[in-house]
This record gives structure tokens, C-alpha cells and sequence, in this order.
């Protein structure tokens, strides 16, 4: 891969494939490219001189995005001199992806399982945005909140933090794992005003919990077992206040060897194919605002659909 930096993009990513194509998992493949550092505000593609040589110049932004669209992790970059760096990328081992690994489907998300080593608080892409959708409903107003799928509670210490009014809300996480709901119950365990139950929430309406101010459910009103219309449209009739807030999150990435890969994948396609995943945000945003709900859709690798009542909204104001 000879003079990578003098090349278009189009024709780097191609010699970078073929090199893939022949490196083992785990192993990694370096090239040499521009040192970023050497230009500010310059976009990416943008030729300059260096050393009496005309090189493209490209952000570690590009190098870091175009790692994740060829399934590798970008290792720290080694610097060769002031105007050139070695970009290492190593190939990802797809077969320890999250995805794949299923031997006992009850215990997917449970507590000794891949997804349970994976934190979601931690990822930028979700936290962020994740955070965002809290202040959107204004989290310290909002006194019986209940999370569907709540697995270990990620969601939970989240509010935890943020939330000013914290020790005077009423917090339940339902999720049908049961080791899952254990590990929620350990890690909140000196937290008298979060409640955790084993439970299929199709059957939701058989734990006579009442009503909320917020609903989360992030990465699981989407499960193939589960009918996405007619549960959605169950949990706003009979759980949710009129003037409550609902916060969905659609996972938008796949978990692999460690990494965060943006682009959900659905069965048979190799490569991400989102029409089913924005059919869902696209419902959900039409029967809220039906339902008089001010709606927003953020993010990325996990995409936020924030619903807030409008009555409330008016009365804020």
C-alpha cells in the first residue's frame, strides 16, 4: 500500500479490503498517512505540500470511521516524523460478536453474558444522547418512571446522577431475564425507591402498577417476540399518564470483539439495511404526535425518539 496518502479515498479503501482479505483476525494492518496535527480546520481531501510533495490530507475522524466501517479497531497511531503517522487498524474478531454468541436465548442479556460486559453508559454515542433525552423531559419532574428491558439498570444510574429530585421518584425496571434482574437488584440495592421485577411485559397489565410520568425502553420493544405496534400502543393507553413522557431507544449498531459498530444489520443482509428499524421510529413518531406528544428523534448508534405531552408543555410555559 504505497503512497495510501497520494491516493482518493474511493481507491484507499479498495487496497485496504484486499489487505483485509488476507490478515487474520487479531491481526493488524498498518500505512503510512499525513500527521493530522500538521493543519487545522483544513477539511479532509484537501491537497498540501509536504516536503515538496503534494499529499491528501485526512483527519483521524476519517481514519477512526472508515476502522468501523471495515470491522477493525484503530490502535493508537505511531508517530514516524512531524508530517507522517503509521495508522495501525486490527482486524475484529467477528465471531466473538455479541449477535452471535447465543447458546441459551433466556440468557442473552443475562448476567454472565457478552451483553452483560457491555457498557452502555460508557459509549459516548449513547450516553450523550441518552442524557439529552432526559433533559428533554425534564427528569426531575417526572416522580413514577418505569424502564421495560432494563436489564442491570444502565438507564437507572444514569438518573441517579442527573436527576436533582432523585431520592423522591419512584423508579421500576421490568426485564424477563431473571440473573439480569439479580444484578439490577445487587447494584441498587441501597436504593429504597427502585423496585425490580422478572416479568414478560406483554403481560404487563398482571403487576397492577398503575401509571406513569415516564416510560424508557431502550433496545427492547424490538425483540422478534415481541409485536412493536400493538405493544407500543398498549404501553401509552394503559401505563403511561396523558401528561407523561416516553423514551424509546433503537439500537442503531451491532457489539463486536469489544467495539461499538455503527449500523444495525438485519438477517440475510451484509450490510446495514435501517428500513425496518426507521419503519419503527417512523410509527412511533406518528402515534405520539396523534396522541398529542411533541416528538424528537436524536442520536446515531442508538437512535432516541423523546415523546412529551403537550398539555404539559403549555403548562411550563
Amino acid at each position: 500500500m504505497d503512497n495510501i496518502y497520494k491516493t482518493p479515498l474511493w481507491m484507499t479503501i479498495k487496497k485496504i479490503k484486499n489487505k483485509l482479505k488476507i490478515t487474520n483476525t487479531k491481526e493488524t494492518v498498518t500505512f503510512k498517512a499525513v500527521n493530522p496535527d500538521i493543519r487545522s480546520s483544513l477539511y479532509n481531501g484537501n491537497s498540501i505540500t509536504v516536503n515538496n510533495e503534494d499529499v491528501i490530507y485526512r483527519g483521524y475522524k476519517s481514519w477512526l470511521d472508515l476502522a468501523q466501517v471495515l470491522n477493525c479497531r484503530m490502535l493508537t497511531p505511531e508517530k514516524i516524523d512531524d508530517n507522517f503517522v503509521l495508522i495501525r487498524y486490527e482486524k475484529l474478531n467477528e465471531d466473538s460478536s455479541f449477535h452471535k454468541n447465543i447458546v441459551d436465548k433466556e440468557e442473552k442479556y443475562g448476567e454472565n453474558s457478552i451483553f452483560s460486559k457491555i457498557h452502555k453508559n460508557e459509549e459516548t454515542a449513547f450516553i450523550h444522547y441518552y442524557m439529552q433525552a432526559l433533559e428533554n423531559v425534564k427528569i426531575e419532574t417526572r416522580i413514577r418512571i418505569l424502564n421495560l428491558g432494563v436489564n442491570s439498570g444502565d438507564e437507572f444510574e444514569a438518573i441517579q446522577a442527573l436527576s436533582k429530585n432523585f431520592e423522591n421518584q419512584e423508579l421500576i425496571g421490568i426485564d424477563y431475564c431473571s440473573s439480569a434482574i439479580n444484578a439490577a437488584k445487587e447494584k441498587f440495592k441501597r436504593s429504597s425507591n427502585i423496585s425490580f421485577y422478572t416479568h414478560d411485559i406483554n403481560k404487563l397489565d398482571e403487576l397492577e402498577l398503575g401509571k406513569f410520568d415516564l416510560i424508557i425502553s431502550i433496545g427492547t420493544l424490538q425483540s422478534s417476540n415481541l409485536e412493536f405496534n400493538k405493544l407500543l400502543m398498549n404501553i401509552v393507553q394503559n401505563q403511561l399518564k396523558r401528561s407523561g413522557a416516553i423514551i424509546l431507544g433503537f439500537p442503531n449498531c451491532r457489539w463486536i470483539d469489544g467495539e461499538m459498530i455503527y449500523g444495525a444489520r438485519v438477517k440475510n443482509y451484509p450490510f446495514s439495511e435501517m428500513g425496518l428499524l426507521y419503519k419503527d421510529v417512523i410509527f412511533s413518531k406518528k402515534y405520539m404526535q396523534q396522541k398529542k406528544f411533541r416528538v424528537t428523534v436524536t442520536g446515531k448508534d442508538y437512535i432516541f425518539l423523546t415523546a412529551t405531552s403537550i398539555s404539559t408543555t403549555k403548562q411550563n410555559h
